[in-house]
């Protein structure tokens, strides 16, 4: 922003002001003349305040003052009535303040702004995430307001060595982004690597928190996420006592943590609420819906086109009988299938409301017996698409990485067989060995050199088991690396 200078006369900053923000109609500016002469103006925009406070707090104090003429420091600490009221020569940090919802208050005689907190603009409630809710434990989540949600962090760390860490990001929006760590649990080495990275970030925008993970993350061309995400407080909670970091964004519900590993995407908010027999149940059954939504369609196409003699013959016999008739082939079959049912679900994803799992529903089986009825799929294709589907929703973090390797994996099956669907295996597990998450190896209880103290794992041990935190890394520090 271009450099302004204010000055001691009233007017002058009035006529600045107004000119700054011409063509504004939620401008206001209201002047307040005092018992003994005191004059000063109040700005403002309309609906980013509270109206009360401005009258109550702001207004009338200058006007039942007794005083001829004060300076910006007295007018902020002795005749204004709010609980935050400064001083401010910085204007980049003013206008950002003021257009956030602060009131700017200038008097007579001093070129310096006071700045008061009277913001007031509508929030909406603490509600569970639609997407993570919980048969037991907290309820509350993550609004679009940004110090709501800090509050929510620091009440349930009650723990001085709590952070937060304030950074503004994006030449336009200005967006103040929070770093959030327990100093001494959480490296500084990680601190100071993800600021890095932020203060580095030359953007326009950013009006999510998904505008930084793109750009900040660990191997960006890659499905598998290397950057947690949650809308839950208790989650943000669990990952700063673990000693991660995590990035608050003005404006987004979502929050950021990291490092993130692998073994997360088959965890849940309800493995800690639950019993831990039911928990690592839950657990094994999420690792293998995933093995079963990459691999299934791909086997199947694998073991009908090239390896019929690993088929029990009744089995054989009957998905025979039922491919009588079908006029495509089983590998374009099972991919047209996969196509059908991505769009039934992008279509129920978009569709408002109720409406939209009617539609999938209906769709689904209206679809699924219309074309089993008119021979253009088999129904063994259509059962295998189906129970790909349904055990892709099991894993909601690797969707997108459980879209690409499912079509990855049909391919190479109708090219290679089996032995294509290995290859493909090996490589993405290769991958996998290869990828990292802020230094931390991505597949962090599957690399042996890597000395880890975890009870939580791919399993989860019974709290009474659980020396140490969740997540406790050894490495060993400099000295003077401490936060």
């Amino acid at each position: 922003m271009e450099q302004i200078t204010f000055s001691t006369d009233l007017e002058s900053n009035i006529r600045l002001m107004k000119a700054i923000f011409q063509g504004d109609n939620t401008f206001v500016t209201r002047r307040a003349v005092g018992h003994k002469g005191l004059s000063c103006a109040v700005f403002f925009f309309d609906g980013m305040v509270n109206n009360i406070a401005i009258n109550q707090s702001v207004v009338r104090p200058i006007v039942c003052s007794d005083c001829e003429r004060v300076t910006a420091d007295e007018l902020a600490g002795t005749i204004l009535q709010v609980n935050d009221s400064r001083v401010e020569t910085d204007t980049n940090k003013l206008f950002a303040s003021f257009l956030y919802g602060d009131t700017v208050v200038f008097t007579e005689g001093d070129a310096r702004p006071v700045v008061v907190n009277t913001k007031g603009f509508s929030v909406r409630s603490a509600n569970e995430p639609e997407n993570e809710r919980v048969l037991s434990g907290p309820r509350e989540g993550f609004t679009e307001c940004f110090m709501p949600n800090l509050a929510l962090i620091r009440r349930r760390l009650n723990d001085k060595r709590l952070k937060f860490t304030f950074l503004r990001i994006g030449t336009r929006t200005n967006t103040v982004v929070c770093l959030c760590y327990l100093a001494g649990v959480c490296e500084h080495k990680l601190v100071s690597h993800l600021r890095r990275k932020l203060e580095a970030l030359e953007v326009d925008s950013v009006l999510d928190a998904n505008y930084l993970a793109e750009r900040i993350r660990d191997h960006r061309w890659t499905p598998f996420p290397t950057l947690g995400t949650t809308e839950r407080p208790d989650v943000v909670a669990a990952r700063l006592v673990e000693g991660r970091i995590a990035i608050v964004v003005d404006g987004s519900p979502v929050v950021l943590t990291a490092p993130f590993l692998f073994q997360e995407c088959f965890q849940s908010n309800d493995d800690y609420y639950i019993n831990f027999l039911q928990a690592n149940l839950s657990r094994v059954l999420r690792v293998l819906g995933f093995v079963f939504t990459i691999s299934f369609p791909a086997v199947y196409v694998a073991l009908l086109l090239y390896h019929r003699e690993l088929v029990p013959a009744r089995l054989l016999f009957a998905i025979s009988a039922a491919q009588r008739g079908v006029p495509l082939p089983v590998g374009w079959e099972t991919l047209l299938m996969l196509f059908v049912l991505e769009a039934l679900k992008e279509a129920g994803a978009r569709t408002p409301g109720a409406m939209g799992q009617t539609m999938s529903i209906v769709g689904g089986l209206v679809l699924g017996q219309a074309a089993v009825s008119a021979r253009f799929a088999a129904a063994p294709t259509v059962i295998v698409v189906a129970i790909a589907g349904v055990t892709g929703l099991m894993v909601p973090k690797l969707q997108t990485a459980a879209l690409w390797l499912r079509f990855a994996l049909l391919a190479a099956a109708a090219a290679y067989g089996l032995y294509g669907v290995g290859l493909i295996l090996a490589l993405v597990l290769v991958w996998l060995c290869r990828m990292h998450s802020c230094s931390v190896p991505y597949l962090l209880n599957f690399v042996p050199r890597v000395q880890a103290e975890q009870e939580d794992a791919w399993l989860r041990a019974p709290w009474f088991f659980m020396r140490h935190d969740r997540f406790a890394v050894k490495r060993d520090l400099k000295k003077g690396d401490k936060p």
